[in-house]
């Protein structure tokens, strides 16, 4: 890898940094292809990516990032898995590690805060963004719904009443 390259790869690196609600470091050592592509699939499908990068590129694109602290997880085979979303990655990341004994979660950063394992699956057991929003949409439209529901009472009952005099109204 020349040094373009090199440039190349710290700039995208520091996008990803500066642009990503979390950053997730994790060993790989014995994935298999398989089980690589396996991994991204799950990623993507989440709305997160993977990277693999060089350990002293990965550290030189976090100088003066929000994440810096996570340069400490940055040795041997990492891996960088991240999303915009905080909690979309740290979901897929620990589902997979749960799965695979071959992953191993180092820590992580969401923003400025630094992440150890224990911090990375508490984020991974919380509702995603998408999750969280429809609760919010449930509890609002609850109420409504209430409302409706007392206000059309009274009415069936009124109904409910007329119809049973006039049953008995036929009847005798």
């Amino acid at each position: 890898m020349d040094r373009a390259q090199k440039e190349k790869v710290v700039n995208e690196l520091g996008q990803i940094f500066e642009s990503s609600g979390v950053v997730v470091v994790s060993h790989y050592k014995g994935l298999t292809v398989a089980e690589m592509q396996d991994l991204r699939r799950q990623m993507s499908l989440a709305g997160g990516s993977v990277r693999v990068a060089k350990n002293r590129l990965t550290k030189i694109a976090l100088e003066g990032t929000p994440c810096e602290s996570i340069a400490e997880y940055l040795s041997g085979m990492t891996i960088l898995a991240f999303s915009e979303d905080p909690v979309a990655a740290a979901k897929v990341i620990d589902s997979y590690a749960k799965t695979n004994d071959k992953l191993s979660i180092l820590g992580g950063a969401m923003g400025k805060n630094n992440l150890d394992v224990a911090g990375v699956k508490a984020l991974a057991s919380m509702p995603s963004r998408d999750e969280l929003i429809s609760s919010i949409v449930s509890c609002i439209a609850a109420p409504s719904a209430g409302i409706a529901g007392a206000i059309g009472g009274p009415g069936s009952s009124i109904a409910s009443i007329i119809s049973t005099i006039e049953e008995r109204a036929e009847a005798a």
